[in-house]
């Protein structure tokens, strides 16, 4: 029983049997939580999150941490939304306006990002102060910007690429097979690794450590603003405040998959089952009509116990 139970741990499917049987305890309980609409809208949900989670699960390899993951996705809504808005956007009905609107918003997400690996790999400052004082900053930007207005009317063009289930599943799935090569099969994967494991023994070894954190936070920063295309397509608008709700939905669902809060560890595999795990829990809480407090402490009473469960896996991994 004891085998069993290691191997079950250390296994890479194990957070997804959490999902099954979680499914399994509470579908009885749940009027509708099996359904096929229901199971859509767990889906259409979780597709977004799982982009942004997959830009934190690089940095936290890495050894850090994107606390402006979701300034970026409402800075980069209004801003993609201010140009091709169809009523006093600047490529209004124009043939460009939802490309052009895309690749501004990706630019943005990169540009914050570049800002955060630029003040901790080169100013060797704490993560976690650097992108807290994004989050803040980049945040407010993003209202006094709207004066705390949503911005409607967005091109058709646009609004598909989150707005059809089809679509943001196989832009999300490009991204995670992208995200999956980039880190088991390229060098820079392996550099990430090396330096979220141990900087100073990575450096010795000749690894470009200040290379490779900058570029992790602007993989964070795209990827969020890449969420923030299909968050924005989902709800047809352009809103400041689009993800100042689902940080700890970002984080929690990176540690509840196993990836390290300290570095060196994580895969993406284990990230889609973590937002997996999260979005059935904050689904079937809905459904059972809770409040909003009632929620985030039971998500965090789950981030607790996962990372309790991290920390028993990283022992027996390591006897």
């Amino acid at each position: 029983m004891t085998a069993f139970l290691r191997r079950a741990l250390l296994s890479d499917y194990f957070v997804l049997g959490l999902c099954v049987v979680y499914a399994a305890a509470v579908a009885p309980f749940t009027p509708g939580f099996l359904s096929s609409e229901n199971l859509t809208n767990i889906l259409t949900t979780l597709l977004p999150l799982l982009v942004v989670a997959l830009g934190q699960t690089v940095v936290l390899i890495a050894g850090g941490i994107d606390l402006s993951a979701t300034a970026v996705i409402g800075l980069a809504s209004i801003t993609g939304a201010m140009a091709m808005n169809d009523e006093t956007g600047w490529l209004a009905h124009s043939p460009l306006a939802a490309p052009a609107g895309v690749a501004l918003m990706l630019a943005v997400g990169a540009g914050v990002g570049a800002c955060n690996g630029f003040a901790v790999a080169r100013w060797r400052m704490p993560p976690f102060m650097v992108t807290l004082a994004a989050m803040m900053g980049f945040s407010g930007l993003a209202v006094w910007l709207t004066h705390s207005k949503n911005i409607n009317a967005l091109p058709a063009a646009f609004t598909m690429l989150g707005g059809r289930t089809a679509v943001a599943f196989a832009i999300t799935l490009a991204v995670a097979v992208l995200a999956q090569l980039l880190l088991s099969r390229s060098l820079f994967g392996r550099w990430l690794y090396a330096v979220g494991h141990n900087p100073r023994a990575a450096l010795i070894s000749g690894v470009p450590v200040g290379g490779v954190v900058f570029s992790a936070y602007v993989v964070s920063g795209l990827l969020a603003a890449l969420a923030s295309v299909l968050y924005t397509g989902q709800a047809e608008t352009g809103s400041p405040v689009l993800g100042q709700r689902i940080l700890l939905d970002v984080i929690g669902a990176t540690v509840i998959g196993g990836t390290s809060l300290f570095g060196g560890k994580g895969k993406v595999l284990w990230t889609v089952f973590g937002v997996l795990f999260l979005k059935l829990v904050d689904n079937s809480l809905n459904l059972l009509s809770l409040s909003v407090f009632t929620i985030t402490m039971a998500k965090g009473a789950v981030i607790l116990l996962a990372a309790c469960l991290d920390s028993a896996r990283a022992r027996l991994g390591n006897p």
